[in-house]
């Protein structure tokens, strides 16, 4: 015969079971997630006739972006609105990234002078510190971790437990859940979710298409960079701008 404080054991076991098993059904495996980037654009130029050319008034540019996904692939891409065809649009770039868990591989589409170019590559690895650091964006918990890029590049990242796929924007990944917030160390720019949605994509909406456009790997888009506009006063900065997040 079972005694009154086994009952209240076993009843409190499978109330903390029942717990246990309505949150973790609540983990988020597919979505659209809606960011805001905004960027200082005095501290993205360092030449002297650009920020005479920027005013203190219109230094900060804000932009849409959206972040669909499943267990299996992801799509990141700009939300073109009105605002965006007042001729201020080359101030910033705008990138799409397609990435593929089940293959390994990613397609990043980079703007470059009114161009789009495709390059092709595995999903990229970036050697994570996760902190105790926690803030919340939106109804979400996040955690910050750090990506020492190099000696004078670090960025920040805020990731959510409550969204399973390792997905986020610039074609950011490789934490235990989604990215959320996304920031250059000295706060040049910043990518924060506005709105999350838990809905299933489309599945043409995660697929590539490539067209016409010609595809590079990485080192020959490089080279074609260096190639192209090395020489240029301002190519460094484009070299630089178009592989901060790469």
């Amino acid at each position: 015969m079972i005694s009154k404080a086994g009952i209240k054991l076993f009843v409190a076991f499978f109330l903390i079971f029942g717990i246990t098993v309505q949150v973790t059904g609540q983990i988020a495996h597919a979505g659209r997630i809606v960011f805001e980037r905004k960027t200082n654009l005095l501290k993205r130029f360092n030449d002297p006739r650009m920020r005479n050319f920027i005013d203190e008034d219109h230094k900060i540019k804000l932009e849409k972006f959206e972040l669909l996904y499943n267990d299996t692939c992801s799509v990141f891409r700009p939300i073109i609105t009105d605002e965006e065809e007042d001729g201020m649009s080359w101030l910033t770039t705008k990138n799409t990234y397609y990435q593929f868990e089940n293959s390994n591989t990613k397609m990043s589409l980079l703007s470059l002078i009114g161009k789009e170019v495709h390059i092709k590559g595995e999903i990229s690895k970036r050697n994570w510190t996760i902190t105790d650091n926690k803030r919340t964006i939106g109804n979400y918990e996040c955690r910050k971790a750090i990506y020492q890029k190099n000696d004078s590049t670090r960025i920040y990242a805020w990731y959510s437990l409550d969204i399973a796929p390792s997905v986020g924007p610039e074609g950011f990944s490789g934490l235990p859940g989604a990215i959320l917030g996304l920031a250059t160390e000295d706060g040049g720019i910043i990518y924060f979710a506005k709105s999350v949605e838990l809905i299933e994509p489309k599945k043409e909406i995660l697929t590539y298409t490539q067209g016409k456009n010609k595809t590079y790997s990485m080192q020959e888009f490089k080279e074609k960079i260096e190639k192209d506009f090395g020489s240029q006063p301002w190519g460094k900065n484009l070299f630089n701008d178009m592989f901060r997040w790469l």
